[in-house]
């Protein structure tokens, strides 16, 4: 498929989406917000695919936030609905049953925080800076930064990076959770490989599974949670994979996942 906004492409089992707007700071608009929705959908459904990385194009930003320009206009009519298409953007991601990072390459402000927020892991050039500045312009943060935020590194660290509207640096970002590492600028790309191709080796039905129990187990008791854990858990114990992997551990080879 063609797009205007993003280059999406499938190498060795990842799926690399990269937001191509450099002269805007790869900005979300509303076509580019459809266009990476377009790229989950198929990466969701195609089977080939069993990691997601998201970039932005240049080394300034990963993504500067929203397109400011589409800000023009919207009132209480349609600001509802225009929230709502960012956060299904981001809960589509988070729920796509496959694991997803963040090569955050430079800005990742507003809109780009919170897509990086809702992928699964978040690697950071040492240049970059994440941050919600949304107060400063007199909204809040709409694609699930109020909620994603706190849930990654706290109430009281998530309510002070939005009311003083400071940006988070790649060494702050890795102290308070909110990265899971930090590299030099040239290493981000091959960093990001080496880690999608670890989880590639995995097998992804198991992957799938404990996405799902970490994700709906964190929202609810402990209880829940381990029910949860429990009944994937005894799934998988039937499928082909777990057949494969015990195998493979037999017979002291790497095992060939299906997926099944």
């Amino acid at each position: 498929m063609d797009y205007r906004n993003i280059i999406y492409e499938v190498k060795d089992k990842v799926g690399y989406l990269t937001v191509n707007r450099p002269k805007r700071l790869n900005a979300l608009n509303v076509e580019a917000l459809q266009e990476i929705g377009d790229a989950l959908a198929g990466a969701k459904s195609d089977e080939q695919v069993r990691v997601i990385v998201l970039t932005g194009a240049g080394d300034k930003a990963f993504v500067a936030g929203a397109d400011i320009t589409e800000f023009e206009g919207v009132g209480l009519k349609e600001g509802y609905d225009f929230a709502r298409r960012g956060q299904k953007l981001t809960q589509d991601l988070e729920g796509l049953g496959k694991p997803s990072i963040a090569a955050v390459n430079g800005l990742a402000l507003g809109g780009g925080c919170e897509l990086a927020l809702a992928c699964t892991f978040r690697i950071l050039s040492e240049t970059a800076k994440m941050g919600l500045p949304e107060l400063g312009l007199g909204v809040i943060p709409g694609y699930g930064g109020t909620q994603r935020l706190s849930r990654v590194i706290g109430k009281s660290r998530a309510l002070w990076a939005m009311m003083t509207g400071d940006m988070i640096g790649a060494q702050e970002a890795l102290q308070i959770g909110l990265a899971n590492m930090v590299v030099k600028p040239e290493e981000l790309m091959d960093a990001t490989a080496k880690v999608a191709n670890k989880i590639v080796g995995k097998a992804p039905l198991a992957v799938k599974m404990a996405l799902i129990a970490v994700n709906q187990g964190v929202e609810n008791d402990l209880e829940t949670g381990l029910v949860l854990e429990a009944a994937f858990g005894n799934l998988l114990l039937v499928s082909e994979d777990k057949e494969e992997g015990v195998r493979a551990f037999m017979e002291k080879r790497k095992p060939n996942f299906t997926g099944k």
